[in-house]
């Protein structure tokens, strides 16, 4: 009966969407010159962010980052990359976000070390609980919902579209969090497409709930913004270029 409810729910809130889209369509007049324009900017180049982002990391310091032990992150910067120092904790923004498209570049220890999840171990979290796998997939074996791509025990990546240890990845992200009613119940599930080095691994999936190791935890009640978070994971794994940008309801 529970499942039942949830899923009216769910669907009488993407109805509400797919409505208010329609009432847009509606009130304007096809070729409306009167019609709003999108705001001007001027777009990401390689290594640079679009003008209406917010960057997160230049390369130079880490002052829009916290450890997730308390206190300024304690990760280092070595050539114009942020990397994890092992044991020192998750690094996560000072600042919260929801819904957003994200752009980050990682790469993994050259040469790599380990097997399996043990090579080049890290994850992006977007509302620090729902993660993006990090890892080096590159002729390493490991379970499918475990590797570069995936969301981490849910969605395998559609491919495996890793690269060398060593090299330059890039992750694009688009993600619309999940949203709960004043009493706590699930109006919208969170979704996410990712590119993984130009190529759509994830594409639009929906959430089954926050992701973890060995279980897959149902959903509570959060803020709509909350930060992003990278994984602490004992291995050394860089990353740079980390920009954000805030997309409206």
């Amino acid at each position: 009966m529970h499942r039942i409810v949830l899923v009216f729910v769910a669907t009488a809130a993407l109805a509400a969407v797919h409505e208010s889209r329609e009432q847009a369509l509606a009130h304007w007049k096809i070729h409306d010159v009167t019609r709003p324009v999108p705001p001007v900017i001027t777009p990401a180049a390689p290594g640079h962010a679009p003008s209406d982002a917010t960057v997160l990391f230049d390369g130079r310091d880490l002052s829009k980052w916290q450890s997730a032990k308390g206190g300024a992150a304690q990760w280092k910067v070595v050539d114009g990359a942020m990397e994890v120092v092992p044991g020192t904790g998750d690094a996560h923004t000072v600042q919260s976000f929801g819904d957003c498209q994200l752009h980050l570049e990682w790469a993994e220890p050259n040469p790599p070390h380990d097997q399996d999840q043990g090579r080049g171990n890290s994850g992006v979290y977007l509302m620090s609980r729902y993660e993006l796998q990090v890892l080096d997939s590159y002729q390493n074996k490991t379970y499918a919902d475990g590797q570069a791509g995936a969301i981490y025990g849910q969605f395998p990546p559609l491919v495996n579209a890793s690269l060398p240890p060593g090299q330059w990845q890039t992750y694009d992200i688009v993600f619309h969090g999940p949203r709960f009613s004043a009493d706590g119940k699930l109006l919208r599930p969170a979704r996410v497409t990712v590119l993984q080095n130009g190529v759509l691994v994830q594409d639009n999936v929906e959430l089954t709930g926050p992701t973890d190791h060995g279980r897959r935890p149902p959903y509570a009640p959060h803020a709509e913004k909350m930060p992003l978070l990278l994984q602490d994971h004992d291995q050394p794994v860089r990353f740079r270029n980390i920009w954000i940008r805030e997309l409206p309801e």
